[in-house]
């Protein structure tokens, strides 16, 4: 099957990346970690990216995203 999906289903999952880098960083290891379980992702939604912060500085990013693959 091809990366794109042209029919079937397409489950979504909801996770959050966390980083202590940057929102992209966020992004990426969220997208990396869910693949070691789900196979197949096709395509990432951020919805909300949010940061802890700590005496003035951000200390911690997180990325709130949906994640779509191919139900097979």
């Amino acid at each position: 099957m091809s990366d794109f999906i042209e029919q079937g289903v397409v489950k979504i999952i909801e996770v959050i990346g966390i980083s202590e880098v940057s929102f992209e960083d966020a992004i990426q290891r969220g997208v990396a970690k869910a693949a070691e379980s789900v196979k197949g992702i096709t395509g990432v939604e951020v919805q909300n990216m949010t940061a802890r912060v700590k005496d003035g500085k951000v200390i911690q990013y997180h990325a709130n995203m949906k994640l779509a693959f191919a139900v097979r």
